[in-house]
Formats: structure tokens, sequence, C-alpha cells
């Protein structure tokens, strides 16, 4: 199933996110930096998640330097965690914070663009690794947090997520999966949580400027773009049928 993003009437309230707590992964740079700032300029508390602590850092800052509320600092290496990093993860959620209001995946890698007759498999490997196992297990982890809030979900995709591209291999794959994942767990989990996942289209962003690096990052819109869909989607109000793909429309 597949949604549009609001429309251009849809203005998020001030206090839309008062008083929640988001998680987003990716949240030191790109759609994970900008979604975090406008997050906390909606009242939520963002538990703020990437694999290296000086850009989660200089998104806290950021928060902090607006008055905003104050958010939480979670490193975590999606390529390399193990059983144990997650479920210390999820205890310190939990006793921080007693629950979740809503996870949002923004994390992702690109990998090697190469035909799959050469694609590298460690590559290969770490690329499914850290765009769709480490979401399951994240997600499979969180989610009883986040059932006890009757919160949402978010997952991040793609163009290829619906159809594969030539030299896209392991991403292209891992996104495809996470398209699924977010359908089979919007089925299973139908009337107590909200899932959807969203195709935020061409932004500037590192992982773009790697696929089109003569674009040299001012071609595509900037990652407050897509911002204004993923707080529609937080929005207790909104429309959008869990298990949904929303595709955000170029401005």
């Amino acid at each position: 199933m597949t949604d549009l993003a609001p429309g251009s009437d849809y203005a998020p309230a001030a206090d839309l996110l008062t008083g929640r707590q988001v998680l987003v992964t990716g949240a030191g740079s790109g759609l994970g930096r900008a979604l975090s700032l406008a997050l906390a300029r909606h009242g939520a508390t963002v538990l703020l998640s990437g694999r290296r602590a000086r850009p989660l850092e200089s998104t806290y800052d950021a928060i902090a330097a607006l008055g905003l509320a104050r958010p939480a600092l979670l490193p975590f290496d999606l390529e390399n965690a193990l059983a144990g990093d997650y479920d210390r993860l999820v205890e310190a959620v939990d006793a921080e914070f007693g629950g979740l209001d809503a996870l949002v995946h923004c994390a992702a890698i690109l990998g090697t663009r190469a035909p799959i007759e050469h694609y590298d498999v460690p590559t290969w490997c770490r690329v499914l690794q850290v765009n769709l196992t480490a979401a399951f297990a994240l997600t499979q982890g969180l989610l009883p947090l986040v059932s006890r809030r009757r919160g949402h979900v978010l997952f991040s995709t793609c163009d290829q997520g619906q159809r594969g591209t030539a030299y896209f291999g392991a991403y292209a794959v891992a996104k495809a999966g996470l398209e699924r994942l977010a359908e089979t767990l919007a089925d299973e989990t139908e009337g107590t949580l909200k899932v959807h996942s969203v195709d935020p289209g061409p932004l500037q962003t590192g992982l773009r400027l790697q696929v089109f690096p003569a674009e040299g990052g001012t071609v595509a819109p900037s990652p407050e773009h897509a911002t204004r869909t993923y707080l529609w989607l937080l929005d207790r109000s909104c429309p959008a049928a869990s298990g949904s793909r929303i595709t955000i429309p170029a401005p």
C-alpha cells in the first residue's frame, strides 16, 4: 500500500510531540540530524543514536542551543553490536524513560556500487547488517517499549526498495527487505502500533554524494524537506494506515 505525503496545508502544531520520547538512528548527519532537530522543535525528547559520538554530540549541541528538551546520547554501532549490546540499550531506555513513543530508522550505508558478478561478499554482509538486520534487531528489542505506548515505528527507504537498480547491489536488497519488514510488523501489530516505510526521495546527504559526486551536494533538496512528513506520521490524527509506504514528492 502506497500513500502520498501530507498536503501542503498540513502544519504540525508547535507542541505536537511534547512529552514524547523518540529514538532516531543515524542522528549525527543527513536526514537523521535534520529530523532530530525537527522533532525537538516540536517538543519531543530525542534519543540520538549513531555509530560515532562526535556527530551525535554536534546534533545534541544544536538542540541544546535552541533551549529545547534535553536530548539523550545513545552511541550504538549497528555493524558490530552483539546481542548483549542491544539488551543494554533497551534496558537503558526503559530505565530512563519507562517506554518509547517512536523509533525512527534513518541510519544507512551505501556499500559498493558494483555488478552482482563482482560484488564483494564481506561488503554485501556489512551492508545487509547495518541497513536491514540491525534495524530488525533494534526494532525487536525496543518493540515492548514502543508497544507500551501504542507508538510508531518508521523505516526510511528509497526507490530501490520497490525495484532493484543496477549496481546498487546489497543496498537495494536491504531496502526491499526493510519494506517487507515494515509490512510484516504492521500486519502483526494491527491496532496496537503504527508502522510505515518512508521514501523521502533524493536529499542532500553524504550517501547521495557517494552515488552522484558530480552534483556536489547542491542539486537535491535539503534533508529538512522530508521532516514535515515524518512529523505528520507521528501526529496521532494522521490518517495513513499502518503498513503504508509513504512517498515524499519533490518540492
